[in-house]
């Protein structure tokens, strides 16, 4: 029995929620479904549905089993279709992975602009600030901030992150403003729980990184969150200015240590090693990198 039909059975009994939707859907028998999904768990020695006189369940198994089937389907009808286009025309699914406060306030506008260019994608976004294992949980692409620990990542460099530091004026009103980076270890800060402190507080002053000993009672993982936190009066915040920037605007924050550079960070559209990149998947690299070209953020 053809392994690719076998596939397309399975993933259109998960995704039309039954054998007799999935075989509507590929114009064929019921039993004819049932046959070549019974064939594949028959082939990899695994059950993927449960199944009962009413209804079928996916298993564990069977859920990560249908991710990674249900790419291989789409890469290869994008395949099928590039070719068929003279390479000008592509569909399918990009499961893309978003740090939640840039994904928000920078990437929302570029993502619907390269919908709009081509209707037959299809975009799942995952909005989390914590580091996904892209091969674990099938990740096309991923868009990453600051220092890429995982070397064996592909990574493109779509733009620098400017950072600040900020606090309320009740903040600053109660407990004074900070002059100097130095001073900072006598402030309460608010800490993101996805980076060293350290890290996210370091300035470089007469050709050396310092960075303070910092005290603090609130951290998260996500910088949104912390900054609407500031914003009431608890403590100093740092964060790329794309999320700070409209506390700022209407006076809920206010930056201080201006005049002390912060080191700029890039943000990365990174690919996960040893998977060939569809076609399509570079093609959104390409209009991000476009898009981003020349801009801080």
């Amino acid at each position: 029995m053809n392994r690719f039909e076998e596939l397309e059975a399975y993933v259109a009994v998960v995704e039309q929620k039954g054998f007799s939707n999935a075989a509507d859907k590929l114009g064929i028998a019921k039993s004819m479904v049932s046959r070549r999904v019974s064939e594949l768990e028959r082939r990899l020695g695994v059950q993927l549905l449960q199944r009962t006189t009413r209804r079928q369940s996916v298993t564990d198994a069977g859920r990560e089993f249908y991710q990674r089937a249900s790419q291989l389907i789409s890469d290869m009808r994008d395949a099928e279709r590039s070719v068929a286009h003279g390479q000008t025309a592509i569909s399918g699914r990009i499961r893309l992975a978003l740090p939640l406060g840039i994904g928000v306030s920078q990437l929302a506008q570029p993502i619907s602009e390269f919908l709009d260019r081509h209707p037959d994608i299809r975009i799942e976004v995952d909005l989390n600030d914590r580091r996904q294992d892209l091969i674990e949980e099938n990740i096309d692409l991923a868009i990453r901030i600051g220092e890429l620990e995982d070397s064996t990542l592909i990574a493109r460099k779509l733009a620098n992150v400017h950072f600040a530091v900020c606090a309320s004026p009740e903040h600053l009103r109660v407990h004074g403003e900070p002059r100097h980076p130095a001073e900072l270890a006598q402030h309460e800060v608010l800490v993101y729980s996805n980076v060293a402190v350290g890290r996210q507080w370091f300035y470089q002053l007469d050709g050396k990184q310092v960075s303070p000993r910092m005290s603090y009672r609130l951290s998260a993982n996500n910088g949104e969150f912390l900054a609407a936190v500031a914003s009431f009066g608890q403590a100093l915040v740092t964060g790329p200015v794309a999320f700070l920037q409209p506390y700022i605007d209407r006076g809920a924050l206010v930056p201080i240590l201006s005049e002390f550079v912060r080191p700029e960070v890039g943000m990365y559209a990174v690919y996960p090693p040893g998977r060939l990149v569809a076609t399509r998947v570079r093609v959104l690299s390409d209009a991000l990198h476009e898009y981003f070209q020349g801009r801080a953020i």
